[in-house]
């Protein structure tokens, strides 16, 4: 059997395929080199940009407009879950954008906190070709993507006993400003975040503090010692 003209015989078929654009974010520059050279065998697959730092990924992601983000957690030394605030991040600022993160580190901690800050899949590094480029096609078409272990702590951690709302960082300094009862604008104009952003970020903190006001979200948060 002749793979590549099976995997090239739907475009001829069908018409022209659709691409799924596909944003790299990982510090190592010798990964990112080796999951393009992977990814673009595919027919249907393209790499439309690279970033190693949250720094970097913002402005590409809102240039480029990918529909899929591929995201390590661990983008520099001093953090090893530095990509789930740029996930938070990301998806505030484009909703419809797919991340998938693909990383080293599995437990089942980091597994929940990046769904909650808008995964919509999860995989780590040791994963085949197959599997991942499966993963990227799943997100892309709206569906969610995780491999067996990451099912599994992300199974354990949901049924886990109840534990303090985790607040990305960046939704930790709007709580601060919430709490000094900034309204959404001002939030936005003090951390350099447009107004939509901000609104998303205080709409996850009374989410995840179970508020139906932020002055509730405040005193909750209080009572936490999150403030």
């Amino acid at each position: 059997m002749n793979l590549e003209s099976e995997r090239t015989q739907p475009s001829i078929e069908l018409g022209v395929v659709d691409e799924v654009r596909i944003m790299l974010v990982d510090d190592h520059a010798i990964v990112r080199q080796g999951l393009r050279s992977v990814l673009e065998r595919e027919h249907d697959l393209r790499i439309v940009g690279e970033a190693s730092s949250p720094a970097e990924a913002l402005p590409l992601v809102a240039h480029a407009q990918p529909q899929v983000v591929l995201l390590d957690l661990k983008l520099s030394t001093s953090s090893d879950s530095e990509g789930i605030d740029l996930c938070a991040e990301l998806t505030a600022r484009h909703p419809g954008l797919a991340v998938l993160v693909l990383t080293t580190f599995l437990n089942q901690d980091l597994v929940l906190r990046a769904i909650r800050a808008g995964a919509r899949g999860y995989v780590v590094k040791d994963v085949d070709t197959s599997g991942l480029v499966r993963a990227i096609r799943d997100v892309s078409g709206g569906g969610s993507a995780f491999d067996p272990r990451s099912a599994a702590a992300m199974v354990s951690g949901l049924n886990a006993p109840e534990a303090l709302p985790e607040l990305t960082s960046r939704e930790r300094e709007v709580l601060q400003l919430l709490a000094h009862g900034l309204s959404n604008r001002l939030i936005g104009k003090r951390l350099f975040i447009s107004e939509t952003t901000a609104k998303f970020h205080v709409g996850n903190i009374l989410r995840k503090l179970g508020a139906a006001s932020r002055a509730e979200a405040v005193y909750e948060a209080s009572k936490l010692d999150l403030l």
